[in-house]
């Protein structure tokens, strides 16, 4: 089996007007201009695509507008994951049908869940769907991390698992998911979930990423996955030292939307920044502050 999902793909965010609405016309130029700078795919619908905030039919509603706009020019993924098994499995009917490429499946995070019963979630999942699977690890978030010997449990029974976005701030766990499972499965995917991991991930032998920046600062990104596979370290290592800044960014407020949709208006990509509540607008001495980070990236 070869490997589906690797290089840079961004987490999207979901573009909305003042209504709240999606934003069709802002959601379509974001698109435009991450294939243009030569991204390896698209993920919509992550934590920074607002899914949490979203009920059942506005997440279709993106998924469809998005696979459409996409047209096939790179792999879309959508993010279907939630805390209800069944619902999950209705969205990720509704990815198939839509045409995606595949889906983002985050651990339920509310119960935690024990190990058995977490891997019959995700087995029941993966029996429901003839679509790619990947597994999303965010345990800040959900209270529960996916651990490597749970993850090769998975793939060694369901082979529509494909691989896992490490949202982690540890490179041993990155490093212990390659070893593991990955020396085992070598088409499976490890991606790494925040931006100053990539370098780390691909000299472990990684694939790629799916972090923020992707969305503002797809060359930082895509430049040293590029200049990786070129063998060009010297290249890369500079970028990742301007990528080094970013992380900064993330913790300027809570949830985080609003600083990556501010920062996308910032390099000149005219969009709304709404977001949805509990999110609420940056305020303008944050702004300023994300000003002062973007110009140490050299980004403005």
């Amino acid at each position: 089996m070869e490997r589906k999902f690797y290089g840079v793909i961004p987490p999207v965010s979901t573009i909305f007007d003042e209504s709240l609405k999606l934003d069709r016309q802002g959601m379509g130029k974001l698109i435009d201009f991450l294939i243009e700078s030569g991204v390896n795919g698209l993920f919509f619908l992550g934590s920074g695509g607002e899914f949490s905030q979203m009920s059942v039919e506005e997440r279709k509603e993106v998924a469809e507008f998005a696979t459409n706009y996409v047209n096939k020019r790179v792999p879309v993924l959508i993010g279907t994951g939630g805390t209800n098994t069944r619902e999950i499995i209705v969205l990720n009917h509704h990815a198939k049908e839509v045409g995606a490429d595949g889906v983002v499946i985050i651990n339920p995070y509310y119960w935690p869940l024990t190990d058995e019963n977490l891997f019959v979630h995700y087995s029941e999942i993966a029996k429901n769907t003839e679509l790619p699977i990947l597994l999303y690890n965010f345990p800040n978030l959900t209270g529960q991390d996916l651990t490597p010997e749970m993850i090769l449990r998975l793939v060694d029974n369901h082979s529509n698992i494909v691989g896992i976005k490490e949202t982690v701030d540890t490179a041993g766990h990155i490093r212990e998911m390659i070893l593991k499972v990955k020396s085992k499965h070598p088409h499976f995917s490890v991606l790494a979930g925040f931006d100053d991991h990539l370098w780390n991930t691909l000299s472990l032998g990684g694939d790629g990423c799916i972090s923020a920046s992707g969305n503002f600062a797809p060359e930082l990104t895509v430049g040293i996955y590029q200049a990786f596979q070129n063998k060009e370290y010297e290249k890369a290592i500079d970028l990742h030292r301007r990528l080094a800044f970013l992380p900064l960014m993330y913790k300027l407020d809570s949830p985080f939307v609003n600083v990556v949709k501010e920062a996308t208006k910032m390099r000149g990509i005219e969009v709304s920044t709404a977001v949805l509540p509990p999110a609420r607008p940056l305020s303008e001495a944050k702004k300023q502050e994300l000003k002062t980070i973007l110009k140490h990236a050299a980004l403005l």
